[in-house]
C-alpha cells in the first residue's frame, strides 16, 4: 500500500472514531508500528490530526477554518472518485461549464479531458492545471484572476468581475459544508462571494459533495439548498440528510461506494435467481 493510501485510511479511521491507538492502526493496515508512527508524524505536521502518546486524535474544526488542498485531497478519496465519475456524465460536448475550487472538482477535471468542444471557466488553479495538461485544441480553459486561497482557488473582486461577464450552461461546485438551514457554506468570505457570482452566471447549479460535508457549517453562505439543481453524494449520507435534501433539491443522485456485505449463510444460487 502506498504511503498516501495508508495515510488516507488512518485519517478516515481517526475522524470516524475521534482517535485511534497505534496498535489499532497497525492491525487495520497490516504494517509495522514504526510505519504507523511515521505516518502519524507526517499527518500531524500537515495539521490533519493531533499525534498523542500511543496514537492520534482528530482535529477540531471551526467555522472560519479553511483546510488546504493538500489536506482535503487525502480525505474520502473513493467517494470523491465515484462522485466525480458520475458528475462527468452530466457534461455534454459543446457545453460551457464553470468549475469551482476543491478536491472533488479537481478529481472531476480528470474525467473531462475527452469531452469534445468543451469550454471550462474555473477559479481553481488545480483544475486549470489538469485540463491544460490535456493539450487539446477543442478544450478551452478560462482561468479567472484573483487572490489565492488555501484550497488553491482564486477569489475576490477580480474573480467576481470576470465571472459576471460570462454565462455558462452549468456550474459544478464543491463545498465546505451543507446544512439544512445554512445551505451551502464556506469558511472564506471572499470565496462565498466568488461562488455566488458563479451561481448567478449559470443556468444550472450542480453540487458535488461527499457525506462528510453534511452538517458542516462554514462562516459564509454561498446559496440556500433550494438554489441547487442537482446534488451528487455517496451512499454513506445519513438517511435523514437524504430526506431533507430530496425535499429541497429537485435531483439528488446518491452514488454507491460501499461494498455489499457478504452473508456466509446466503446461497449464491438463490441470490442469482433473485437478481434475474
Amino acid at each position: 500500500m502506498l504511503a498516501a493510501m495508508r495515510q488516507a485510511k488512518i485519517l478516515e479511521e481517526v475522524r470516524r472514531t475521534g482517535g485511534a491507538r497505534v496498535a489499532q492502526l497497525t492491525a487495520l493496515l497490516g504494517v509495522s508500528d514504526m510505519t504507523v508512527r511515521r505516518d502519524l508524524e507526517t499527518l500531524d505536521r500537515k495539521g490533519l490530526l493531533s499525534k498523542v502518546h500511543g496514537g492520534a486524535t482528530a482535529m477540531e474544526t471551526a467555522s472560519a477554518v479553511e483546510p488546504g488542498f493538500e489536506v482535503t485531497s487525502l480525505r474520502e478519496v473513493p467517494e470523491k472518485e465515484a462522485i466525480a465519475t458520475r458528475a462527468a456524465e452530466l457534461v455534454r460536448p459543446g457545453m460551457a461549464i464553470a468549475i469551482t475550487a476543491g478536491s472533488t472538482t479537481w478529481t472531476l477535471a480528470r474525467h473531462l479531458g475527452d469531452i469534445a468542444n468543451l469550454t471550462v471557466v474555473t477559479n481553481s488553479l488545480k483544475v486549470a492545471e489538469v485540463l491544460h495538461g490535456r493539450q487539446r485544441p477543442d478544450l478551452t480553459v478560462v482561468l479567472t484572476g484573483g487572490l489565492r486561497t488555501p484550497s488553491d482557488g482564486l477569489v475576490g473582486p477580480v474573480a467576481v468581475q470576470a465571472i459576471r461577464s460570462l454565462h455558462v450552461d452549468m456550474v459544478i461546485m464543491g463545498v465546505h459544508g451543507i446544512d439544512e438551514r445554512a445551505g451551502l457554506t464556506t469558511p472564506n468570505l471572499l470565496e462565498a462571494e466568488t461562488n455566488r457570482a458563479l451561481v448567478e452566471s449559470a443556468r444550472r447549479l450542480v453540487v458535488v459533495a461527499d457525506h462528510t460535508k453534511w452538517g458542516v457549517v462554514g462562516l459564509a453562505q454561498i446559496a440556500p439548498l433550494r438554489a441547487v439543481t442537482t446534488l451528487l453524494t455517496d451512499d454513506r449520507l445519513p438517511a435523514h440528510a437524504a430526506e431533507v435534501l430530496s425535499e429541497q433539491v429537485p435531483e439528488v443522485i446518491i452514488i454507491p461506494t460501499s461494498e455489499p456485505e457478504f452473508d456466509p449463510d446466503e446461497d449464491p444460487d438463490e441470490a442469482d435467481d433473485t437478481e434475474r
